[in-house]
């Protein structure tokens, strides 16, 4: 069969949905957000593939990976096993690195641990572990026939002492010289030394003429030699003062330190053998900050100490230390004296300490939101003393090769990696390219890739939690292309997340190199480039949410595009419909932020200017350097300032025009809450609103019930069999945890009694189960509930439950909340909004509907800033920072500013290129 076949799928909103998707070929599914594309690739393609697969294994395989629920579908015929590269397989595992996830990490140990040259870890000394034929035979080729040498054997290097009982041993033992501080002396006539100086104490076992019937008597010598000096010989040539040094142990002859023995697991940061035993391989400590648990400038009685307050146990214990101390509390905290500011942070007497007590509290508390709150108010990541952030020993650090330890290499970006790999092939010897010629060609192949589809500004020892979600998709993708499986269904989510237009064709070339294997590849995309590459297109809509679920076109891109009525994806592609261009630019208010030689990561002391009371986005390709402006400096620079937090800023000089700001938000992809109990009515406070509503009716007021009564997360209104979840956890022991609907509440999370109180004919959990459109039509006469239900609209999240949980939101959509959240607070025209790339898992017409909200932002007098690629968004623009020229070493630089039309100008720009194509048609 060379078509896989799905036959009435109903997944999620998907309605009863057929459609036949080619084998081999590279299949587009779009449509608005919310249509159903990532149900019938993800939930309903993928989790088939995946189950049938497992279901394949044996009995005793399949019971430590679970059962796989069945999609809801009739039918899936032709479907080969499937791989999923989404945005959420990002590991949140510190450890884990670029370089681990490809295992190019795991080449280098090898690699090091066979052709990697030891070095002592204090003095730099190579270090050797030689036999004494090797040393007779290196004697005899570094050192011409009729040289003359002294056998040494060092008894000290540089040490204090009188060593009177060394010598006379030595002289026992039939003895006659020793070179004593650079000067060779007979024994009997050496006195007693100074004890109070460090000599240097080297006994002369042998003195002999190179020579090929020596030979033998040299190997005696060394013999000697070693069993004097417990593993060391030096052979010196009197005459011209060179000597070697040797070594039957891996130890350094200066320093005497050892060095364990070389095999991968030394270069292993996951492995104590090889991990810096102080931060155990992280590379840093995460630690409570000191400056962040007190506000300085407020007295212990206004609540200096952030996590007492001002009131309470603890705030009472705090103040009667500073009074034992001999201290005032109602003076700001930086006026008291030092010691009793270091006792009130790290403890005195039977006073714990707020620093020691947070960190105890941390460890102990099996509550995530206590955690999350002291990780995100108190704690701060600070590089790691010993290994300066290493991971690895000092040892481990000392193996080099051509001079460079395996983290320096790790450090490279992936280009300069492959060049260095490159050079060295071409320059290992024979020997070495016998160990280690297969490794490398490894190593170069698996970065290849990475360039390929690219990621070539990244370095090997980037931490993937710190990745975006496209970079982290292109990661898995590149190791799957290493892979070289064949007949294999791959599903992507939206892969040209944080991809430049100019990478577009690499990654498109990726996409073709996979399907040219003979690999079925399904991609859900709203990126006009990847739609027009497919070879097959299938649109869904018409809506989302509801309004979704159905087939509007499948077939050829060409046929859509040709006859583009059948749904809104093909009247964009034809040009029928188009995102237009202003008419005019805003120039601002006349007021400027002027962010001054900015450092931080690969910037190169830039500074840039940003009008206010514009639209201005920030461009260039991938690691140009775009998040270390905005994010990492600008917005914590920002919100220390107005906010008075204390935020890590990335190094610059000073920031201009700070004054003319009064608020600042960023809305990032993070998500909503890390349980499911977070959800868009929580977030945006709606929930509350509608809780009011309910606790005013009749019904509810007879019975007494307030708003906390429809809390699903307290005591009272919620079903106690589930604590309010709707799900049970069950506890399978060595397979994983298992989540059923709770058989009291039936999933709907509420006790029977407070589901009897009904708003419109409608109980709470009917109400949180609604689209954000049906709310909007339910409660269109309550305006407090209805705006922020409008807003949510607006951002094109009709079609998202009220009560969908947190944990099922893409980031897009955790990002799309947030906003519609921001937007409902009063702005006050002073306000700069940080928006980083908010059109992921946008279709054309939802791009349309948030540029509309962006622009009525800017025409409140706020200011809006947005990390893009998305050239609808960017052309949108007032005000364009384009940065580059290239990602990684070489970018950093400002490539171009101006208006839209001013950096399509602009030759050096890649951003300024695609303008010029944009806004030419």
């Amino acid at each position: 069969m060379d078509t896989i076949r799905i036959k009435n799928a109903r997944v999620h909103n998907l309605k009863n949905v057929c459609v036949e998707i080619p084998k081999n070929k590279i299949t587009v599914i779009t449509g608005l957000s919310g249509s159903g594309k990532s149900s019938l690739a993800m939930d309903t393609i993928y989790a088939e593939g995946q189950r049938r697969y497992l279901e394949s294994l044996s009995t005793y395989a399949r019971q430590f990976l679970g059962e796989l629920k069945k999609p809801d579908v009739e039918s899936i015929e032709g479907l080969s096993p499937s791989i999923a590269i989404d945005q959420k397989s990002v590991s949140h595992n510190p450890r884990s690195t670029v370089g681990t996830t490809t295992e190019i990490y795991d080449y280098l140990r090898v690699l090091f641990a066979r052709i990697g040259e030891p070095h002592c870890p204090q003095c730099g000394r190579r270090v050797e572990k030689k036999d004494v034929d090797q040393i007779v035979a290196d004697v005899f080729s570094k050192f011409s026939p009729g040289s003359r040498l002294y056998i040494l054997s060092p008894i000290a290097i540089d040490k204090k002492g009188t060593y009177k009982k060394e010598i006379t041993n030595l002289i026992q033992k039939g003895f006659v010289r020793a070179e004593i501080d650079g000067e060779v002396v007979r024994l009997e006539e050496v006195g007693e030394l100074d004890k109070n100086k460090r000599h240097t104490i080297k006994l002369v076992v042998d003195r002999l003429v190179i020579d090929e019937n020596e030979r033998h008597r040299l190997a005696d010598d060394i013999e000697i030699a070693f069993r004097e000096s417990n593993g060391f010989v030096e052979i010196k040539n009197p005459d011209t003062g060179e000597s070697l040094l040797f070594s039957q142990h891996m130890m350094c002859p200066v320093c005497g330190i050892g060095l364990p023995e070389i095999n991968p697991k030394l270069f292993s940061f996951n492995n104590p053998y090889g991990a810096c035993p102080y931060c155990h391989g992280l590379g840093f400590k995460m630690e409570i900050d000191p400056f962040l648990v007190v506000n300085e400038k407020l007295s212990i009685d206004e609540g200096a100490i952030i996590p007492f307050g001002a009131d309470g146990y603890y705030s009472y214990q705090v103040k009667r230390l500073v009074q034992r101390l001999g201290g005032k509390t109602d003076v700001p905290f930086d006026k008291l004296p030092q010691h009793i500011q270091e006792a009130i942070l790290f403890g005195y007497g039977d006073f714990e300490g707020v620093v020691p007590y947070l960190e105890r509290r941390y460890r102990e508390t099996e509550s995530e939101e206590i955690k999350e709150w002291i990780e995100r108010k108190f704690i701060v990541e600070r590089t790691c003393q010993v290994c300066g952030g290493k991971k690895l020993k000092a040892e481990a650090l000392a193996v080099k090769i051509r001079g460079l330890n395996i983290i320096e290499i790790t450090e490279m970006t992936i280009e300069k990696a492959y060049e260095f790999f490159e050079t060295l092939e071409k320059t290992l010897t024979d020997k070495e390219s016998k160990i280690a010629g297969e490794l490398i060609k490894e190593i170069k192949r698996r970065l290849q890739f990475m360039i390929d589809v690219g990621l070539g500004y990244l370095t090997l020892s980037r931490r993937v939690n710190t990745l975006s979600g496209g970079e982290a998709q292109r990661i898995r993708l590149a190791t799957q292309i290493g892979s070289g499986l064949t007949g294999v269904t791959y599903v992507l989510d939206e892969p040209t997340i944080g991809l430049h237009q100019r990478d577009n064709v690499k990654l498109i070339n990726t996409l073709k190199k996979l399907r040219d294997l003979g690999n079925t590849v399904i991609v859900v995309e709203h990126d006009e480039e990847v739609i027009r590459s497919a070879d097959y297109i299938v649109d869904l809509g018409p809506g989302g949410g509801e309004r979704g679920g159905q087939v509007l076109y499948q077939g050829p891109v060409e046929e859509l595009i040709k006859n583009p009525n059948s749904s809104i994806t093909g009247q964009y592609l034809s040009g029928m419909k188009k995102i237009p261009v202003p008419e005019v630019r805003r120039r601002g208010n006349g007021l400027k932020l002027r962010i001054i030689g900015v450092r931080h990561n690969n910037l190169k002391n830039i500074t840039v200017e940003i009008p206010l009371g514009t639209f201005v986005c920030v461009t260039g390709v991938s690691g140009s350097g775009k998040s270390s402006l905005i994010l990492d400096t600008l917005y914590p620079a920002l919100a220390n300032h107005i906010y008075k937090t204390k935020m890590p800023v990335g190094a610059h000089d000073r920031i201009e025009g700070i004054e003319n700001v009064d608020k600042v938000i960023a809305i990032d992809q993070s998500p909503i809450g890390r349980t499911p109990r977070s959800n868009p009515a929580t977030y945006t406070k709606v929930f509350d609103e509608i809780r009011e509503l309910f606790a005013l009716t009749p019904e509810a007021k007879a019975r007494g019930y307030d708003k906390s009564r429809f809390s699903f997360n307290l005591k009272g209104g919620r079903c106690e069999a589930c604590q309010g979840h709707g799900l049970v956890r069950i506890e399978m022991l060595f397979l994983p945890d298992v989540y059923v609907e709770c058989d009291v509440c039936k999933g709907r999370r509420y006790n029977e009694e407070t589901l009897q109180i009904r708003y419109k004919g409608k109980n709470i959990y009917e109400v949180l189960e609604m689209s954000v459109q049906e709310a909007l039509e339910f409660f269109k006469n309550v305006p407090q509930v209805y705006r922020t239900l409008k807003l949510l609209d607006e951002v094109g999240l009709g079609y998202i439950k009220l009560g969908q949980p947190a944990t099922t939101l893409s980031g897009g959509e955790s990002q799309r909340v947030k906003l519609a959240s921001e937007l409902k607070k009063v702005a006050t025209g002073k306000t700069v909004y940080i928006l980083d790339e908010p059109t992921v898992g946008l279709h054309f017409e939802d791009v349309r509907k948030l540029i509309e909200v962006l622009h009525r932002l800017v025409d409140k007098g706020n200011t809006v800033i947005v990390i893009e690629h998305n050239l609808d968004v960017i052309k949108n623009a007032d005000y364009i920072i384009d940065l580059g020229p290239e990602g990684g070493d070489a970018g950093g630089y400002v490539v171009a500013t101006g208006t839209p039309e001013e950096v399509a100008m602009v030759k050096e720009s890649y951003t300024g290129q695609f303008l010029k194509k944009v806004l030419g048609r």
